[in-house]
């Protein structure tokens, strides 16, 4: 469980780190050029273990997280980070876990209750009314954004947890963003005008720290805590993500918190946890 909480911890920095990078970067830069740097460390790891190529059907299923949390979320959420709050997406993204889990339901066979997809609508209903009391009675366009990036970011966590019971889960990580590195240099480079080699030193290490620890040593933590653990549990800590990136978004860029953050905070989790505890059988 608290390996877990590492990995949660460090997921829980990535929106207000995004928010702080494109500031000056753009957001196709800070998406791709994150990825870029997450292959080059991943690359290196494979080296210096000297890891098998894992067979064709194991490299297959990756190719779901590369979709999934390589290109897909990234790009998204950042995108979405350049037009909205961080604390705002950190209410959006509370309702991962359940999204995760649902995507365990359809990929893996897996027979959940009544009472979990009563509690999967609860927490869908309280994200909706959320961005639409935010909204002023209408979805924006970061919702929108932050909405799908949520089925791609759930769909690399459970293809993630589930190869992580057959092979080393440092291994699954690496060789997904291994897997992208060639599309994801060649969009780093495209998107990389001079002029921003003249960007302030800070600005570049929140691109380092999205490239190493979002993308990268976060699931060192995540799948290695899944994996030992077990998803249905250990994800459970993953309730406290949406708490750890309103008091980050408060901290890293003085985003002005308000009562309505915390109890919808609150009542995702709540919906989250309720559905977790619902009976899941795997056929």
């Amino acid at each position: 469980m608290l390996i877990g909480l590492v990995g949660v911890c460090i997921f829980a920095l990535t929106l207000p780190i995004s928010k702080l990078a494109v500031e000056v970067f753009s957001p196709a830069f800070v998406s791709f050029g994150r990825a870029f740097i997450a292959g080059i460390a991943g690359l290196g790891y494979i080296l210096v273990t000297k890891a098998p190529i894992p067979s064709w059907t194991i490299l297959r299923r990756m190719l779901l997280i590369v979709v999934g949390i390589v290109i897909g979320f990234p790009y998204l959420m950042t995108l979405a980070m350049a037009n909205g709050s961080s604390s705002h997406g950190g209410i959006i993204l509370g309702f991962m876990p359940l999204l995760t889990t649902l995507f365990g339901v359809v990929r893996h066979k897996e027979r959940p209750s009544k009472g979990f997809w009563l509690a999967s609508l609860l927490g869908t209903t309280l994200v909706l009314t959320y961005a639409l009391i935010q909204g002023s009675g209408s979805f924006s366009y970061m919702d929108f954004l932050l909405m799908t990036a949520t089925i791609f970011s759930a769909l690399g966590y459970a293809e993630g947890a589930e190869l992580s019971r057959f092979i080393n889960p440092k291994l699954v990580i690496s060789w997904a963003v291994v897997i992208g590195l060639p599309i994801n240099a060649v969009v780093t480079y495209i998107t990389l005008p001079s002029n921003y080699l003249e960007v302030p030193l800070m600005y570049w290490q929140s691109l380092l720290f999205l490239g190493l620890f979002s993308m990268y040593i976060g699931f060192f933590f995540w799948y290695e805590g899944l994996s030992m653990g077990g998803i249905s549990r250990v994800s459970q800590v993953q309730l406290t993500q949406p708490f750890i990136t309103l008091i980050f978004a408060n901290l890293v860029l003085s985003e002005k918190l308000e009562a309505i953050n915390f109890i919808f905070a609150a009542l995702v989790v709540a919906s989250v946890f309720l559905g977790k505890q619902m009976l899941v059988k795997r056929t």
